[in-house]
């Protein structure tokens, strides 16, 4: 962080988490929001596994959004409780909570990720995100479903939005201000994300495993950023994918090595336009059996 001025008369600055169901469109919201590709977006479930800040600084306000892995119901190994524990070390010393959830679907998941919130004792507003309203084909069931919706929870506010198409985030923004303090701002003015560049790095390359794979990605799967070197202007960068079995190497290397190439070139594009200049970027694939429920590999990895 940089050393701030004391803010204008009125300038708020706050935490603003946005929780939900694994794939309900929090990560994906949150870049809209912020104009910048920080969190890791696919239709698989569980893509985003640790927590991320984004950071939007207008001239009224600062928003430092925390994006969350979905809340996991099932805590089958090591990884699903790291995840767990990076949502709920999120939601200390928020100033309000984003609730996500889908268009026409409020399901036993959601009502038990409600349930977790720490929102009675704290007293911390929760405004509930109605998402991808433009797949909403009955456009006048959504005024019911939002009422039904008020009566299972004092919810602050409720605001359908479309994430996707833009759709309605500035309302979103101007309702979320309102439970900001008035303070100066956490960040500077021109931060994106508290995270490093080796960290969305391994985010990105983790990102197109995620789109290039598809059902068959296997779930023990994760990057690991060896070096990260800059060189006459050019990010070098030596990343290591994990996988857990022999059989998920060849998957992730695919045929003639093609689908790894492929991996690669999409992540290396990304890097390039996050980054804003040129990246060498090589990859390989190691096996370390069981480091999904491995405490220690977990936390070589980055998670908490």
């Amino acid at each position: 962080m940089n050393d701030k001025a004391a803010p204008e008369s009125g300038f708020r600055a706050g935490y603003v988490a946005i929780v939900g169901c694994p794939n309900v469109g929090k990560s994906t919201l949150m870049n809209r929001l912020i104009g910048a590709k920080i969190s890791i977006t696919s239709k698989k479930a569980q893509t985003t596994r640790h927590r991320i800040h984004g950071i939007l600084t207008t001239d009224a306000c600062q928003y430092v959004f925390v994006d969350t892995p979905g809340m996991q119901s099932q805590h089958r190994n090591a990884l699903n409780r790291a995840m767990n524990r990076a949502v709920s070390g999120a939601l200390v010393d928020i100033d309000v909570i984003l609730f996500v959830i889908e268009v026409n679907r409020w399901r036993a998941e959601d009502r038990a990720v409600l349930a977790r919130l720490p929102t009675q004792d704290n007293h911390v507003p929760v405004v509930l995100v109605i998402s991808k309203i433009d797949r909403l084909t009955d456009k006048n069931a959504l005024l019911p479903f939002m009422a039904m919706l008020a009566e299972q929870h004092p919810f602050a506010e409720i605001v359908p939005i479309s994430a996707e198409r833009g759709d309605n985030l500035d309302a979103l923004l101007q309702v979320a201000a309102r439970y900001l303090p008035e303070a100066a701002p956490i960040f500077a003015a021109d931060d994106l994300t508290d995270r490093s560049e080796r960290f969305l790095a391994a985010e990105l390359l983790r990102e197109k495993l995620f789109r290039n794979l598809g059902e068959e990605l296997p779930y023990g799967i994760a990057v690991e950023i060896e070096r990260f070197e800059m060189e006459e202007g050019v990010r070098r960068i030596h990343a290591a994918i994990i996988v857990e079995r022999d059989a998920h190497k060849a998957m992730v290397i695919g045929k003639g090595g093609e689908r790894m190439k492929r991996v690669a070139s999409d992540a290396r594009k990304d890097m390039e336009r996050l980054f804003g200049g040129k990246v060498w970027l090589e990859t390989w694939v190691k096996v370390k059996g069981g480091w999904a429920d491995d405490e220690r590999a977990l936390k070589s990895l980055g998670y908490e």
